[in-house]
């Protein structure tokens, strides 16, 4: 097997992993992923796909991860391993969907509008 490469998007967080057999070693930009994520829901986060497919420790994976914050680029890195994880084994396919790790979530942050605060507040109301 040689390298994979494939890209995971959330909010406004990309992630172009690249992966190869190994010993479960993962990399984020150029940083071990305990020391990128330091808390353990996000590292839970990056290892749940591997850990449904029992390949936690079958993989070398590299990631190259930029924009957004912590969260979308840790949810961005988990759907780029979901989708390399489907092209290696498709029966992997059925133990991911029902999670919902196959999903790209669509939801971006709504634009500022102008005259407004926010993208969600109400103009003043006026009765003339």
């Amino acid at each position: 097997m040689d390298t994979i490469h494939k890209i995971g998007r959330r909010k406004t967080a990309v992630a172009r992993i690249y992966v190869s057999e190994g010993k479960g070693n993962i990399t984020v930009n150029k940083k071990d992923y305990k020391n990128y994520f330091t808390t353990p829901h996000l590292q839970y986060k990056i290892m749940q796909a591997l850990n449904l497919t029992d390949n936690a420790e079958a993989f070398d994976i590299k990631v190259n991860v930029f924009g957004g914050g912590i969260t979308g680029q840790a949810e961005a890195i988990r759907l780029a391993i979901s989708r390399v994880l489907v092209e290696l084994d498709p029966e992997n396919r059925t133990i991911l969907k029902p999670e919902g790790l196959l999903t790209r979530d669509p939801r971006m942050v709504e634009r500022k509008k102008f005259g407004q605060k926010k993208a969600r507040k109400k103009f003043q109301f006026s009765k003339r």
